[in-house]
């Protein structure tokens, strides 16, 4: 299939629109979302899913508690495979670097409550109790 990206300078597209094609988001109203939630800045500016993003826009997108500084290089209308999506953007320097050590930190340091899951079991309930000078 053929996709048409366009790559001119006055090239514009919704920014919902485009960060479902260029595959941030796995849907358009994920992407609405996160727009509307103010995760998504274009030009350090909150904007709306209406809004329109041009080619040669920096745009900064958090993806849980991730932050992807992109500069745009091309809009396409349809979403197609990874390899064509990846030729809308390009991640700035700063902006990779960062991320791979946010990734790093992540690797290495572990949240103490990660290991917990659900409600504590009646064992758990007693030993709890029992410290906290509870009944």
């Amino acid at each position: 299939m053929n996709y048409k990206i366009s790559t001119e300078p006055g090239a514009r597209m919704r920014i919902d629109k485009w960060l479902w094609a260029a595959r941030f988001f796995k849907t358009r109203s994920l992407a609405a979302d996160a727009v509307e939630k103010g995760r998504v800045r274009i030009g350090g500016a909150a904007v709306k899913p209406a809004k329109e993003v041009r080619v040669g826009d920096l745009v900064a997108v958090e993806i849980e508690r991730t932050v992807w500084e992109i500069q745009v290089l091309g809009v396409c209308d349809v979403r197609g495979p990874a390899s064509v999506a990846q030729t809308l953007y390009a991640e700035t320097a700063e902006s990779r670097v960062k991320r791979e050590a946010e990734a790093e930190r992540r690797r290495t340091y572990r949240e103490p409550a990660a290991g917990l899951q659900g409600r504590p079991t009646k064992r758990d309930r007693r030993v709890i109790d029992k410290l906290s000078g509870g009944d």
